[in-house]
């Protein structure tokens, strides 16, 4: 049986290129950075090279880019860093309803912490309300963390607007960018982003590295404590092997960034011409026109969630409910929950479609197909 994969926004294979690089890395390159040695010093030049090419991805300088074990971190590095380094200026955080868990989880911890964590509602298309924004910002707001791109429905948010809106204010401005880099054009300095978070794993590099932006002069209390490493805001020897692993990733993702665009917002459309041929019933969530070009969320009136990925994945697709880190749960979407409501049917019969390096088509125009007769089944049309 043929089996098509549209879930690389839960995460992406390794690119042929990125595993023959960090293979390569594991054989010939074991110094540890810290020693002084030729195998140390040409393991540090090679984390040199990958932060540079890391830093100009974004418009940053080098020696702003911290290496991370993936985006979890860097998100838990930027909230409890920033949190604890400046809460005597004020101790008030401000985050959207649709944030990434590993965002809101670390929100409620900081709440248990005595921080007043206001989280601004989004409209029916999953975008944040800016004028909320704007209601909810104090004098005593030093944080405000809104992701770039939704990792369920692909929405994107109003980040260099949210930017200009904090250029005079003391509050710092993280973005977890997960989703979005590799995407999209980022530039912090235009943006006026002083943290921003990204892991490899979502660009076709290898799993458990990513790197979290930091803005050169904003204190960042660290979260591990032992050695000096990355300017003694993360300690613990390097993992050099992954880390040229990723800059090979970024470096492809950013040479096929707008090919990629291309024919991603191209599948969409196919996707959902195809479900339109097949006069499958369906509803978008949120939008094609703001939005990430690898996702699409759609909702199967009739279905049930969990009926639909089984089928689904008995015909060989592999798609998702939504947040990769919520499967299994039998809790709603958060995510749909603030843009529709607790009570819509939407909650119970949406289906994430996400395409990446390996995705054709053929692929897609089979899976639109598939999903159709699964759903005319499913909601006995």
């Amino acid at each position: 049986m043929e089996r098509i994969y549209l879930d690389h926004a839960a995460t992406s294979p390794m690119h042929p290129q990125v595993s023959e690089k960090m293979l390569e890395i594991m054989n010939s390159h074991f110094g540890n950075p810290s020693s002084i040695h030729s195998f140390g010093r040409e393991a540090r030049h090679l984390i040199d090279l990958s932060r540079e090419t890391m830093a100009k991805s974004i418009g940053a300088k080098e020696n702003e880019i911290i290496f991370t074990s993936g985006g979890t971190e860097a998100d838990n590095m930027a909230l409890f860093g920033v949190a604890e380094s400046y809460q005597q200026a004020g101790r008030h955080i401000i985050t959207s309803k649709i944030e990434h868990h590993a965002v809101l989880h670390a929100c409620e911890k900081l709440e248990k912490m005595g921080f007043d964590v206001t989280y601004v509602p989004v409209d029916e298309t999953g975008k944040l309300i800016l004028d909320e924004l704007k209601k909810a910002l104090r004098d005593d707001t030093i944080l405000v963390s809104i992701m770039y791109g939704n990792n369920e429905v692909g929405t994107l948010q109003p980040i260099y607007e949210i930017g200009k809106l904090l250029k005079d204010h003391q509050a710092i401005f993280h973005t977890d960018a997960v989703q979005a880099y590799g995407m999209e054009s980022i530039d912090v300095n235009e943006g006026n982003i002083d943290l921003l978070s990204v892991s490899a794993h979502k660009i076709n590099g290898p799993k458990g590295i990513g790197f979290l932006y930091c803005r050169g002069e904003i204190k960042l209390m660290p979260r591990s404590f032992g050695g000096e490493q990355e300017r003694k805001r993360r300690a613990g020897t390097e993992n050099v092997p992954s880390i040229v692993a990723f800059r090979e990733a970024v470096q492809i993702a950013q040479a096929a960034k707008a090919e990629k665009r291309q024919n991603f917002s191209r599948f969409k459309q196919i996707l959902l011409d195809e479900l339109e041929k097949e006069q499958a019933d369906f509803s978008l969530n949120g939008s094609l026109e703001n939005s990430l070009p690898h996702v699409l969320n759609l909702s199967f009136p009739g279905t049930n969630v969990e009926a639909m990925l089984v089928n689904l994945d008995l015909a060989g697709i592999a798609v998702s409910s939504g947040s990769a880190c919520t499967a299994g749960s039998i809790e709603p979407s958060h995510v749909l929950v603030a843009m529709f409501g607790k009570n819509s049917d939407r909650l119970t019969n949406s289906i994430r479609f996400s395409f990446g390096l390996t995705t054709t088509e053929d692929e897609v125009r089979k899976a639109a197909r598939q999903t159709a007769r699964i759903a005319k089944r499913l909601s006995n049309r």
